[in-house]
């Protein structure tokens, strides 16, 4: 494994535990050159989910691209790293056990319905982009679905 740091190719498993409900396992490294500590995840080699854009236009689902959305969502608010990797590691279960594809829509809807509970300030601020507000009425339409 690489070391995000130093670009060094060899380093040390110093922990391996289960991750993301037994679907990965999570390994701690120690690189053997600058010794500084980095976690990787080893995850299944599955076939990959296809997301079913608006346009009808579809790519793979990406991970990293929910994350960035998410993490968008929630910053500057009382939400954990842990909550954001649980509640992403959930939408990828789910769509991974349904079908292999999902509309882009549909996933909107998920993280709407898992981020409403974790922060509604981040559910606001997620829902104002995926909804594509055009108004201050459909805006406040979100706030009293929540309130």
């Amino acid at each position: 494994m690489i070391c995000p740091y130093c670009d060094y190719e060899e380093s040390k498993v110093i922990d391996s535990r289960p991750a993301e409900d037994g679907s990965a396992i999570r390994r701690r490294r120690e690189c053997l050159s600058c010794g500084k500590r980095f976690t990787t995840y080893e995850r299944y080699g599955e076939r990959p989910v296809i997301v079913i854009k608006s346009d009808s236009s579809s790519e793979p689902f990406s991970r990293e691209k929910l994350m960035r959305s998410i993490m968008v969502a929630c910053a500057k608010r009382p939400v954990t790293p842990e909550q954001i990797d649980s509640l992403i590691s959930d939408i990828e279960l789910a769509v991974r056990t349904a079908s292999g594809e999902v509309s882009s829509k549909d996933l909107g809807e998920m993280v709407l319905d898992r981020l409403a509970p974790l922060d509604e300030v981040a559910y606001i601020r997620f829902a104002s982009v995926y909804k594509d507000f055009q108004s201050v009425e459909e805006f406040a339409g979100a706030l009293e679905e929540i309130a």
